[in-house]
C-alpha cells in the first residue's frame, strides 16, 4: 500500500473570499493531486497524464482535458454549487489568462503531495517508509499540512477546506494487488485512512483556535464513499469493486488508453472510472455531500 501522501491526502481546497464583493465565496483556488487535477499535468513532463481518450469522454462533448475521470472532478461540482465556474481551469493551460482565474483556478497536479519527495514516487515509497512507521509518517504529513495552512493564512486566506482520505483499501487497484483479501476491501488500509482523518480533524480544531478569523473545515469523504462502495445499488450503480476502464482492476493513465477495448460503455454504472479515480457520477455525489455537510458554512 502506498503511504497516505501518495494521493488522496493531498487534496486541499482553498476558498478565497475577495474583498469588495457581495459574494460569500467569490473565488475557488484548488491545490491537490490527480483527484482534482484539471489539466496541469498536460504541461508537465510526466507519465501521469490523462489528456487522451477515453478520459473525458463525458466532459463537454467528449474532451480529454487532463482530468482523471470520464467527466468532471469534485472541485468542478463544488465551484458550480457556489455559483462560480462549472469547471475550474488549470493554471498551466495557455488557453486561459489571468482574467479567467478571477473566479477560480486549479494548481493541482497528479502525483504531488504534502511530502516533497512524492514527485519521485519510487524514492518516496522506499525511503520514507523505511524512515517512518505509519503513525510517524501520518504525523509528518499532518505537520506539513499545518505549515501549508499557516502559510496561506498569512497570505490572507480565511476560508479553507482540507480534505481527508477515502477508504483506500476499497480502491480497485488495492483489491487487485492484495490477493489475500479475496477481492474485498482491505481493512488494514481503511484503518490507516480513518486514523489519519482523525489526526486531520484534530489539526483543524487546533488551528481554528490558534489563528484568529480562520474558518477551517475538514471534508471527510470516507463514510460517504464507503457507503457507496458497499451499497452501490442504493446510489444507482451496478459495479463498485471494479472500474469502468479496461478490466477495471489495475488500469489507469496510459494503461487506460483508447487502445484498451475493454472499457465499459456506460460509466454511470460504475463507482470508479479507472482503478484509482471515481467516475463523474461518483464525484458529483461526493461533492454534493461535501457542500451540504461541510462547505455550506462558507456561505453563511
Amino acid at each position: 500500500m502506498a503511504l497516505p501522501s501518495i494521493s488522496h491526502v493531498v487534496l486541499t481546497l482553498l476558498l478565497l473570499q475577495i474583498l469588495k464583493t457581495k459574494a460569500k465565496v467569490s473565488s475557488i483556488i484548488v491545490f491537490g493531486d490527480s483527484t482534482v487535477d484539471s489539466g496541469n499535468n498536460n504541461y508537465i513532463p510526466t507519465v501521469l497524464k490523462s489528456n487522451f481518450k477515453p478520459y473525458g469522454r463525458d466532459f463537454d462533448g467528449g474532451r480529454a482535458t487532463g482530468r482523471f475521470s470520464n467527466g468532471r472532478v469534485p472541485t468542478d461540482f463544488i465551484s458550480e454549487a457556489f455559483g462560480l465556474k462549472t469547471a475550474v481551469p488549470a493554471y498551466l493551460d495557455p488557453a486561459y489568462t489571468i482574467k479567467d482565474f478571477a473566479t477560480g483556478v486549479c494548481f493541482a497536479s497528479a502525483g504531488t503531495g504534502y511530502d516533497n519527495v512524492t514527485s519521485k514516487v519510487l524514492v518516496s515509497i522506499v525511503t520514507r517508509s523505511s524512515e517512518y512507521s505509519i503513525q510517524e509518517y501520518q504525523q509528518f504529513l499532518a505537520g506539513i499540512a499545518r505549515n501549508f495552512i499557516t502559510n496561506i493564512y498569512k497570505l490572507g486566506a480565511r476560508k479553507i477546506s482540507l480534505t481527508g482520505l477515502p477508504p483506500m483499501g476499497c480502491l480497485p487497484l488495492e483489491r487487485t494487488t492484495n490477493l489475500a483479501s479475496g477481492g474485498g476491501c482491505i481493512d488494514e488500509y481503511n484503518k490507516v485512512a480513518m486514523d489519519f482523518n482523525q489526526q486531520l480533524q484534530a489539526l483543524v480544531e487546533t488551528l481554528n483556535k490558534e489563528l484568529s478569523g480562520l474558518r477551517l473545515v475538514l471534508v471527510n469523504p470516507y463514510a460517504t464513499l464507503y457507503d457507496i462502495i458497499q451499497n452501490p445499488h442504493s446510489f444507482g450503480f451496478e459495479h463498485s469493486a471494479i472500474a469502468c476502464c479496461g478490466t477495471g482492476r489495475f488500469e489507469m493513465s496510459y494503461l487506460c488508453g483508447e487502445d484498451n477495448g475493454l472499457t465499459c460503455s456506460d460509466a454511470n454504472e460504475y463507482v470508479f472510472w479507472d482503478s484509482f479515480h471515481p467516475t463523474e457520477k461518483t464525484n458529483g455525489i461526493i461533492a454534493n455531500y461535501a457542500v451540504r455537510k461541510y462547505l455550506a458554512v462558507f456561505l453563511q
